[in-house]
């Protein structure tokens, strides 16, 4: 063998190393406000752009009251309704002109928010953002207005399948679990919620000890400083200890629940089928992630191939897996006509029941792997991508080096590590599946699978 072509093989041998030995996501620097507010920062200078990222923990849908479903969107969506220094309308005006974006929701474990602008901009938009979190009005015409929108969206998501069919899996499956809650809130909740509760949730909740910010562009570092000192840094410090921020054990379904929603005029069935997963820091999350791709996490798995390709059954089938501190769910779904909806089940559970036996092949692997790491990196391309990562890293305990051995880790599973992955987390005995549909059409096709509860989706909540 020529000198050159030792030297080609050997660079060919070392290049998957090299690939991955690179650093995926840059070590941010930590800043601590006089409050106890933490900022994660990272400059980067090739546009003049800014992004921000906020993570409240303890301000999530699971920290509502009992009976009270909605509470922590409900307070998030009130941010930007007027401040002790601006209106609605004059905050919607100032992101106008700025071109700028600001946003705050909640999901189970925390309440979030971000935007995104011009660098020339980044102490207006932080002034604005602070003055949200820090001191919100709560007025009642916003209120009124914000309550009739929700119960009006609510009304909206009963009279869509695919919507009301989530919401109702949720309840189905975490049942009284703080998990249960529905973000949206339902008929009972809305009914009862109150702007004095939406009060005391967000003097409760958001306080500058328990959030946590990543902001990531082209701001150099004493600048930021002096911007987050005049802004977040004025946020006062919290009086007494922190709220509690933990969470009950994730409920395991013991056996099989199913429940059928009746929607007369459905002319589809949708359903949704789901079981534990696993938590963030659980070290199956990488083969389980390659199984999922190959079973229902993209368009070529077996599951679209079966139920939408070869079939003609429908023109969606997926699967997922979602992962929280203290636990996770697998959860697969789609839908079909009526009369196929049992079909469609029957393909379902000989898909689950031939991964877990069986597995799947090398071939289908390595193929697997290469679509993981061909979407990767633009996972991690903009600011706010970099932003969210540094705080999900932070949050669920990580460490900045996660991206880096991540890519590896793909590239080194193993096909029984996979298989064992399925084995572990695809549903066989114990499982919550719900169906929404025209029961009168679908009924006796479902019968072969168990005893089922009835709901219509006409009744209040879910």
């Amino acid at each position: 063998m020529s000198k050159f072509l030792t030297v080609l093989t050997i660079f060919l041998l070392l290049l998957p190393a090299m690939l991955f030995s690179t650093e995926r996501l840059p070590r941010p620097e930590k800043i601590t406000l006089d409050n106890g507010l933490v900022v994660y920062y990272l400059q980067n200078p090739e546009l003049p752009l800014v992004s921000f990222r906020l993570l409240i923990k303890g301000a999530g849908s699971a920290f509502e009251p009992e009976g009270l479903d909605g509470l922590a969107n409900f307070t998030a969506d009130m941010l930007l309704k007027g401040t002790s220094t601006m209106t609605a309308e004059e905050i919607a005006e100032a992101l106008d002109f700025m071109g700028a974006r600001l946003t705050f929701t909640s999901v189970e474990e925390y309440a979030s928010g971000g935007g995104d602008c011009l660098s020339q901009f980044l102490p207006r938009l932080l002034q604005i953002a602070s003055d949200c979190l820090s001191s919100p009005t709560f007025k009642e015409d916003e209120y009124e207005k914000e309550l009739s929108r929700k119960v009006d969206t609510l009304k909206a998501v009963k009279d869509n399948p695919a919507r009301a069919l989530r919401q109702y899996f949720k309840k189905a499956y975490f049942g009284q679990h703080p998990f249960g809650h529905i973000s949206l809130g339902t008929d009972s909740s809305l009914a009862r919620m109150s702007l004095s509760e939406l009060k005391k949730f967000h003097a409760q909740r958001y306080r500058p000890d328990m959030t946590m910010m990543a902001v990531v562009g082209d701001v150099k570092r004493e600048d930021l400083i002096k911007i987050l000192n005049e802004t977040f840094g004025r946020w006062p410090k919290a009086a007494g200890p922190a709220p509690a921020a933990s969470i009950p054990p994730l409920p395991s379904p013991a056996g099989q629940k199913l429940v059928l929603v009746d929607k007369p005029d459905a002319t589809q069935a949708y359903f949704a089928l789901g079981s534990p997963g696993f938590a963030q820091k659980d070290k199956i999350a990488v083969p389980a992630t390659i199984m999922n791709t190959l079973w229902g996490g993209r368009f070529t798995s077996w599951l679209s191939t079966e139920l939408r390709i070869k079939r003609g059954l429908t023109y969606g089938a997926s699967s997922s897996f979602q992962s929280w501190k203290i636990g996770g769910l697998f959860m697969a779904s789609s839908y079909t006509r009526n009369e196929k909806i049992g079909e469609m089940l029957d393909i379902t559970f000989d898909l689950l029941k031939k991964a877990r036996s069986q597995g799947f092949s090398p071939e289908e692997i390595e193929s697997a792997k290469n679509y993981i790491i061909g979407q990767f990196p633009e996972t991690l391309e903009t600011n706010g991508s970099k932003a969210s990562a540094y705080l999900r890293l932070v949050f669920y305990e990580l460490g900045f080096d996660y991206f880096d051995h991540y890519l590896v880790d793909i590239q080194a599973a193993r096909p029984e590590e996979i298989k064992k992955a399925a084995a572990r987390l695809l549903p066989e005995k114990s499982y919550t599946l719900v169906v929404v549909g025209k029961a009168s059409d679908i009924k006796k096709q479902l019968d072969k699978f168990g005893r089922w509860e009835e709901k219509k989706i006409t009744d209040p909540d879910f």
